[in-house]
């Protein structure tokens, strides 16, 4: 994330900050798109691209050392040590889960220490979080309800199978985490004033929903029970996104496709979607102090939500969604006229955006092939500029489009 650091840079030296602002632009602008996509858009050949890549990247390092030579510019842009990483746990305790071949662990950060905690989750192993994760894909695909708007049929066979994943879940890893934290001390309960944890998994684990562990056969044995959840694709992106200031006036783009026909894709209807933005309008008109935009069928093209998304400071996208597993920049959401990719997004360059309530499907699940943090469309909006991303992490945990409709109404769901 270079946005932040280069803030403070353009305070104190200026110049430097915009020299380095434009390679960023243009290192970044490279690596987004292939090399052979480049040549074709500019007409010149891979070894040209690539020669012209290399060049860039040497300048910017050439930049970043002249940076360090600053007084308080010392650690500009280099990786951030454990005592700078604490700080991303202000009101909440994050828990990283390193999913390693050799061993799995919990690396714990709580708000007011300025060390970390190790607990090692000993009954997890690599191959089980890989079964884990294989089941469930091949039943998601089997069953049809990657997308969002499929339903799931309530078959007994597929409930235990889905709940025995959820105990594996409960007892190997975040029951331990939570003894760890003290949190089992306290009495179960469904107050909203539960303590938030926010959970940051790697690896096979990133496909898998802590939010839902637990015993469903037993009681006061479910992590809803204890904390409120969220999830984090990395710990600089807690850090990072800095909330733009306070206001009373909250504007929102909220995009809607009910039907979307493009080349290529064999999309359902979503005819919830109508309801949910008729909500979403209700509640605007009840506060009074919101700006809201509602871009629906044939308005909702990618260039009229980029530009809603560039000078309002909420996005809510109900819509389909896709991750492509060979490159992630392009994994994006279904619009009108096209797919707005992450990399489109990206160029924009938002600063200080506030919430992205990504209702599409496939928003927060991972790709087979890459499964870690930054590769989901949910981690993309955060790299983006926003400072939160409400979304669904499997298709299976959605499947009541009323129930939908009341925790959208609630602001419940995936963080």
């Amino acid at each position: 994330m270079l946005r932040s650091p280069l803030d403070v840079l353009q305070v104190s030296h200026p110049t430097l900050a915009n020299q380095l602002q434009t390679i960023a632009n243009q290192l970044y602008q490279a690596g987004s798109e292939s090399r052979a996509s480049r040549a074709l858009s500019i007409n010149i050949t891979r070894e040209q691209a690539a020669r012209q890549h290399r060049h860039l990247a040497k300048k910017y390092n050439e930049l970043l050392s002249e940076a360090r030579k600053l007084s308080g510019f010392e650690e500009f842009l280099l990786p951030m040590k454990s005592r700078g990483l604490v700080c991303a746990a202000q009101n909440r305790h994050i828990v990283v889960i390193n999913c390693h071949p050799d061993h799995c662990d919990g690396i714990i950060i709580s708000p007011g220490q300025d060390t970390v905690q190790h607990i090692p989750l000993l009954n997890v192993s690599h191959k089980k979080a890989l079964d884990a994760r294989s089941n469930i894909q091949k039943s998601l695909q089997r069953d049809g309800i990657r997308q969002r708007g499929a339903h799931l049929d309530h078959e007994p066979e597929q409930e235990e199978f889905f709940e025995s994943t959820l105990k594996l879940l409960w007892d190997d890893i975040v029951k331990p985490v939570l003894e760890f934290m003290g949190y089992l001390c306290n009495t179960p309960t469904s107050n909203p004033d539960l303590p938030h944890t926010t959970w940051c998994p790697t690896g096979a684990l990133s496909f898998l929903p802590l939010h839902a562990a637990g015993n469903y056969d037993q009681p006061h044995s479910r992590v809803f029970n204890y904390a409120i959840s969220s999830y984090t694709p990395t710990l600089t992106a807690l850090l990072s996104s800095s909330p733009s200031p306070s206001t009373n006036d909250t504007r929102i783009p909220a995009v809607s496709q009910e039907a979307t026909s493009l080349p290529g894709y064999k999309l359902s209807k979503l005819p919830g979607t109508s309801k949910e933005l008729a909500c979403i309008k209700s509640h605007a008109e009840e506060t009074g102090n919101t700006d809201f935009l509602e871009l629906v069928g044939d308005k909702a093209t990618t260039t009229a939500v980029l530009a809603a998304m560039e000078t309002h400071d909420w996005v809510h996208l109900a819509c389909h969604a896709h991750q492509n597993v060979g490159d992630a920049t392009k994994s994006g959401f279904f619009l009108h006229d096209g797919i707005l990719d992450l990399a489109s997004i990206n160029r924009r360059s938002f600063k200080g955006k506030g919430l992205a309530f990504l209702s599409a499907c496939q928003t927060a699940t991972g790709t087979e092939n890459l499964p870690d943090e930054a590769v989901h469309l949910a981690s993309g909006m955060l790299m983006a500029g926003y400072t939160c991303a409400i979304c669904g992490r499997q298709s299976v945990w959605r499947t009541d489009e009323g129930r939908e409709d009341r925790e959208r109404r609630s602001g419940k769901g995936t963080a």
